[in-house]
């Protein structure tokens, strides 16, 4: 298990990161979003131990960042958004350098070197160097070197950047892998690329975290949508006092026709269709709206920052 209890990182007088918690289990497969300048390298520098916190603390089961440095990170595998490699390496040479920085015995070595070239399908280019790599393949190099020691965490930053749609779905399919084994961080800007591969979101602005949620209590957050056959006060009002409705909205649906949004849990569905029937009106449809992450991103970033950090 991961916990990191109101971590904070100054750069001087800028707040990088300002007192951030959060916890993440054995396993858990996490997107970590926000523009840049969130703060969320700042936090996977600190989580791997390249960064002391100013104040806060990062645990690690039984062991904290600081006392225990060089053993976390044992247990860490990090691919940075811009990955140092040695050019003028080939891909097998810098996978063996790096199996010894890691402490990989040598009789596992090339056993470990072979599987790693395997699960990010590097196996065409092993003897190439790396100077003559396309982008999206050093990218996969970097992501070696960050398996190449079956890590307990790994820890993704920009994985997907310079890779084609295959490679991009090649990866999809390793991080679903390694969370069979592992807990996975993925730091990245294409929100498709969270949607696809985490179950559960944290999102940043200005340093402070403003959302931490599973991924499918997002999308059921959403509201109902009805469409009738008139939007007069009467038919409002009788939807307002459904019990579980926190709010009725009136909007015009795509068809044209008139029809509201009620802030409430599907679980009012039923009461709601009652509702429009008791008070005579009809009803052509009821929906649950589906609230996407790209929604739930604009909406923490379109919110004045003084409301982003009362929710936080």
């Amino acid at each position: 298990m991961i916990k990191l209890t109101r971590l904070t990182r100054r750069y001087g007088d800028l707040l990088a990161v300002d007192d951030v918690s959060f916890t993440i289990n054995r396993g858990e497969v996490v997107g970590l979003l926000g523009h840049n300048g969130a703060g969320k390298t700042t936090i996977m520098k600190m989580l791997t131990g390249f960064l002391e916190p100013t104040s806060g603390t990062i645990e690690v089961d039984d062991l904290t960042i600081g006392r225990d440095t060089p053993a976390i990170q044992r247990r860490i595998g990090y691919l940075p958004e811009n990955c140092p490699v040695w050019p003028e390496m080939a891909v097998v040479e810098f996978l063996e350098f790096q199996a010894a920085l890691h402490d990989i015995p040598p009789a596992r070595r090339a056993a470990a070197i072979a599987e790693a070239i395997r699960r990010t399908a590097l196996a065409d280019k092993a003897a190439q160097p790396i100077q003559t790599l396309s982008r999206g393949y050093r990218q996969r190099v970097g992501v070696a070197q960050a398996i190449l020691h079956r890590p307990d965490i790994v820890i993704l930053d920009e994985p997907t950047n310079g890779l084609d749609p295959t490679q991009i779905l090649q990866m999809r399919e390793l991080i679903r892998e390694l969370s069979k084994s592992a807990t996975v961080i993925v730091s990245t800007h294409i929100l498709q690329e969270v949607q696809a591969v985490c179950e559960r979101v944290l999102i940043l602005r200005g340093g402070r975290k403003v959302i931490d949620s599973r991924l499918d209590e997002l999308r059921r957050e959403g509201r109902l949508l009805v469409t009738v056959d008139r939007a007069d006060p009467a038919l409002r009002s009788a939807l307002g006092a459904v019990p579980g409705v926190r709010a009725v909205t009136p909007l015009e649906t795509a068809g044209g026709r008139p029809g509201f949004a009620l802030a409430a849990d599907a679980e009012c569905a039923p009461a709601v269709a009652a509702a429009v029937h008791a008070a005579g009106g009809a009803l052509f449809e009821l929906t649950r709206e589906q609230r996407t992450l790209e929604a739930v991103f604009a909406e923490v970033n379109a919110a004045p920052q003084a409301e982003v950090r009362d929710a936080a």
